[in-house]
């Protein structure tokens, strides 16, 4: 390519511009000098639009876009939109909206496998009482004679009604309580009621199983909030029973009261011995809980120390 018609082009234009800057004369301003001088700089077919695009890029700009809709005559002129892709947020609902996750992380039930291993431990139990039949397991809070709560399992056999306290940390068995079904004789269901002096009252309902006599208890084992001789059993929801179906399955009393008192029924058919029952009361009461006091459940309760809990770190 020849130097000096690449070059042409920029030498026409520095002089029409010194002689307007410079010259001092009005020829500048004269439209006839213009067209002359412009027709003696000749053309611009060296200028070509250069795009500013990176290699391998091949999207259109959003020049190119433009000037492809203002060129095309074919197309009627629309509005310029701006469009946005919706954001999408992905959420996880629980059975109850207003239950914390973080919570029920807190109980060792809750850990992957803990119940599973509790259930399979309980089978074990029963297998060395050969004849007796699981109708199935549940999950439920015992409230003793002195109103604390106690994270428990109860077993349901066709001749046995068991309660396990269960430790969820060590995955153990530490206590296994066997009531026969043909001595309970009576239960109730209804709302929680204290004396009026109490200083500790729990709102709720619940269920309470009689197998014993009540005029039979000694004055010791109603005073001690120890004792194991207590003719009665009273139990209430887990506070885990929202987690997941799973444990609304297993942790409610809706579930548990039918299977129970069908349960208790057979056994009462099926009974010949001395202990055998005329038959089975189901009321619908309130449940006497005879405190006063309370500090010892009060403590016990709002820190759950019935509960197989991550309690944190301990420590300086």
């Amino acid at each position: 390519m020849d130097w000096k018609q690449d070059w042409e082009p920029w030498v026409g234009i520095q002089v029409l511009l010194s002689e307007c800057a410079f010259g001092g004369s009005t020829k500048c301003c004269d439209p006839q000098r213009k067209a002359e001088k412009m027709s003696k700089i000749g053309s611009f077919e060296g200028f070509q639009p250069v795009s500013l695009k990176q290699e391998g890029d091949d999207q259109p700009s959003e020049t190119d876009q433009l000037s492809t809709e203002e060129g095309d005559p074919g197309k009627d002129p629309e509005p310029s939109r701006i469009s946005r892709q919706p954001s999408v947020t992905e959420s996880t609902l629980y059975p109850n909206p207003y239950h914390q996750p973080y919570v029920s992380r807190k109980y060792f039930v809750t850990r992957p496998g803990a119940i599973e291993t509790a259930m399979e431990d309980l089978k074990g139990h029963m297998a060395k009482t050969p004849g007796e039949t699981i109708q199935g397991f549940w999950l439920l809070t015992e409230i003793d004679h002195w109103n604390n709560e106690k994270e428990r399992i109860l077993l349901v056999t066709d001749k046995t009604l068991l309660i396990c306290k269960y430790d969820f940390i060590m995955l153990s068995c530490v206590q296994l309580q066997r009531i026969p079904l043909s001595a309970v004789y009576r239960i109730c269901l209804g709302k929680f009621v204290f004396p009026g002096m109490s200083l500790d009252k729990r709102q709720g309902e619940g269920l309470r199983i009689y197998w014993g006599s009540l005029e039979q208890q000694s004055l010791l084992s109603r005073w001690n909030p120890w004792s194991t001789e207590v003719p009665y059993a009273t139990f209430t929801e887990h506070p885990m029973k929202y987690t997941s179906e799973k444990f609304l399955e297993i942790c409610k009393l809706s579930g548990f009261t039918p299977k129970l008192v069908a349960a208790i029924q057979n056994a009462h058919k099926n009974s010949t011995g001395s202990g055998r029952r005329k038959g089975l009361m189901v009321l619908t009461e309130p449940i006497l809980i005879e405190t006063y006091m309370g500090l010892m459940s009060f403590i016990g309760n709002r820190n759950k120390l019935g509960y197989s809990l991550a309690r944190g770190s301990i420590g300086f």
